[in-house]
């Protein structure tokens, strides 16, 4: 792994601290019940994690819920990107003045499959500016199973370029999960700018969300977070 960026573990008392600091919570399944949703906003609190991350409709509810005590992350054009532009951007302005604090916004996929990244960093370039408005922060999902390394390397740089907060890899609906090598890619693509990594789809276990937190992911989602606390206290607790 030569010239990779890996994160050091200084101190492994505060470990589970910084992992949980990194968590979006999440619960999009589309059979979570409301008292499921309402659950997740307070193992949210209860944990610490940095946000909860739920459907749209569920975002004002959400918000009364945490307070100003975490974030509220919701989504847009989830899970397929397909829809046209101007209804991201009218869901990105009803997620802000629903209380959200961050979008985590799919991506054209069909657009990068067919060759036309600038089309789809276009959009997301739109999505950005009502963002803005809004002081909010973006999460632009790429949904890397579909793609191989040069596409994910490409829209990445191009994504960090105009200037989006996180480069996120998968939705959890596709045809995998956030890989290592996917981390590894896309840390490259966009160093030396501001764009972050969100890590997702998959990560159920402490190892898993240690092994993403070493290779630099700045965020993990995950709706398996309370598994991830126990595992990590765990390893921990032996030293790492």
């Amino acid at each position: 792994m030569q010239g990779v960026f890996v994160r050091r573990i200084e101190d492994a008392r505060d470990l589970v601290e910084s992992i949980k600091s990194m968590i979006d919570h999440t619960n999009l399944r589309p059979e979570a019940s409301v008292a499921e949703l309402e659950r997740t906003c307070r193992e949210t609190l209860e944990y610490g994690f940095y946000a909860c991350c739920i459907p749209p409709f569920f975002v004002e509810k959400a918000r009364r819920i945490v307070g100003e005590r975490a974030r509220v992350v919701t989504v847009v054009g989830f899970p397929h990107g397909n829809v046209p532009t101007e209804v991201k951007e009218r869901e990105v302005r009803e997620a802000f003045e629903s209380g959200a604090d961050e979008v985590d916004a799919v991506i054209n996929i069909s657009l990068l499959r067919s060759g036309m990244t600038s089309e789809a960093v276009e959009e997301a370039k739109r999505l950005l500016e009502v963002v803005k408005e809004h002081g909010g922060v973006l999460k632009v999902i790429i949904e890397t199973g579909f793609l191989d390394a040069s596409t994910i390397y490409n829209v990445s740089r191009e994504l960090s370029r105009i200037g989006v907060h996180f480069v996120k890899t998968s939705t959890g609906f596709g045809p995998r999960g956030a890989t290592p090598e996917d981390i590894i890619v896309i840390r490259r693509a966009v160093s030396g700018t501001s764009t972050r990594i969100k890590a997702a789809g998959g990560i159920r276990t402490g190892l898993q969300a240690l092994y993403f937190y070493l290779l630099g992911a700045d965020r993990i989602g995950t709706s398996s977070s309370t598994q991830i606390v126990s595992d990590i206290q765990r390893i921990s607790t032996n030293n790492v």
